[in-house]
């Protein structure tokens, strides 16, 4: 991989012959200029794995509603969104990790760009569709890829990481919705992003440091130099340590162990999906100047910024029991369910707050997942278990789809 310098050496000459040995270098230096390499690289990485999704489902949403689609069209576009994903995600424990890390990296970039070109040069919603897949298949890869990735480095990567997809989130909507409201075609937009692929493997090949070139500089430091990276094009059973070594029966013994914190993500993902796939377009104020389509975009945009800034907010606050936050979460959904039945809400202020609230938790809820895991399973298993535990956000929305989407159209009838 690109940017894995070694020690940089001078040769001494004698009457004996030369003598290559390690020239001197400034410990400190070197950790630090690493450290920030490192964080920059997995924060670009998180921003650019989301932010191609986030802008190409926008516009084929657009270019969907241009071709004047059926509900049960949009339905397409939510199976063709979550499906390649789930698939992903669920096979990524049992066979993903037998393939190096630089390949996947490239088919993660590859689809990417292709599903902005497919999107941007759309005639047919089966042409869209094609590029919602592609863009499903790229971030689910992606986040499979990277979060296995930052098991070979210091655990501080994970929470760039993270602040880099919540950012995502909020930069991807915006940038969309500031170039075409400037006057750019959907179209021309698209093809104005092919540089976010080319960014993330820019980031991936050129602007991380190899594991094995970092000086310690600290206990995490220590015990991540200690770690056989799996970044090079080798085949991954070939390095030690890795979690290809694992046998069935200790891959599912340590998913066991993790179930502590899958179950609780997908509770999380699950009534957070619940609220935006089926109520935020239910929650409608009359007693504001706001249209209702600008309701919801302030809804989407409220959720953003809370899931932003919990996923940037690790430095300041740790939660180890990542249960509190599903309960929490559990409690906005029947709030929110309560409101829509009942109207009780007297302005649209009090549901903003709740939105921002709802993505506080739903952000914090996934950087303190990884993070709990990698602080507390061993260096063996770390790798798997990033993996493995990728599933808990896609399989609660998944599983919140199955039921918003019936519960929606159900109160729309009501309404």
């Amino acid at each position: 991989m690109g940017g894995c310098a070694g020690s940089r050496r001078r040769r001494l000459s004698d009457s004996e012959g030369e003598e290559t040995v390690p020239e001197p270098r400034p410990p400190l230096l070197d950790h630090q200029g690493a450290h920030w390499k490192n964080a920059v690289g997995f924060w670009l990485l998180g921003l650019c794995n989301n932010f191609s999704y986030v802008v190409m489902l926008s516009a084929a949403h657009d270019i969907l509603s241009h071709e004047r689609t059926s509900g049960n069209q949009s339905h397409a576009v939510l199976l063709a969104d979550i499906l390649p994903t789930l698939v992903i995600k669920l096979l990524a424990p049992l066979g993903l990790h037998l393939l190096p890390y630089s390949p996947r990296v490239l088919v993660s970039g590859i689809c990417a760009a292709g599903s902005f070109v497919l999107v941007a040069f759309s005639h047919s919603v089966g042409t869209s569709l094609c590029g919602v897949v592609l863009a499903s298949i790229s971030s689910g890869l992606g986040e499979v890829t990277f979060l296995s990735l930052t098991a070979f480095y210091p655990r501080a990567v994970i929470s760039w990481w993270s602040s880099g997809t919540g950012g995502a989130g909020l930069l991807g909507a915006l940038s969309y919705l500031g170039l075409t409201q400037a006057g750019l075609s959907p179209q021309q937009t698209l093809l104005s992003m092919l540089g976010i692929p080319a960014l993330l493997l820019a980031s991936y090949f050129l602007l991380l440091t190899s594991p094995e070139a970092q000086d310690p500089g600290g206990e995490e430091e220590a015990e991540s130099s200690a770690r056989q990276p799996l970044i090079r094009t080798e085949a991954p059973e070939s390095k030690p340590g890795s979690s290809s070594s694992l046998s069935l029966r200790e891959r599912w013994t340590v998913f066991k162990g993790l179930l502590w914190y899958i179950v609780p993500l997908v509770v999380v993902y699950f009534a957070e999906y619940f609220i935006n796939q089926g109520l935020f377009e239910l929650l409608f104020f009359r007693n504001t100047s706001l249209s209702h389509a600008q309701q919801y975009r302030w809804y989407q945009m409220l959720y953003q910024a809370g899931v932003f800034a919990s996923r940037s907010s690790l430095r300041c606050c740790h939660i180890r029991f990542t249960w509190a936050l599903a309960l929490l979460q559990c409690l906005n959904l029947a709030f929110l369910l309560a409101d829509v039945w009942f109207g009780f809400l007297p302005s649209i202020y009090f549901v903003f707050l709740i939105i921002l609230y709802e993505g506080l938790l739903g952000g914090a809820a996934y950087v303190n997942t990884f993070h709990n895991i990698a602080l507390e399973t061993s260096d063996e298993h770390r790798e798997f278990a990033m993996a493995a535990t990728c599933i808990s956000d896609t399989l609660g929305i998944s599983l919140s789809g199955l039921l918003a989407l019936p519960l929606h159209d159900f109160l729309c009838q009501l309404s």
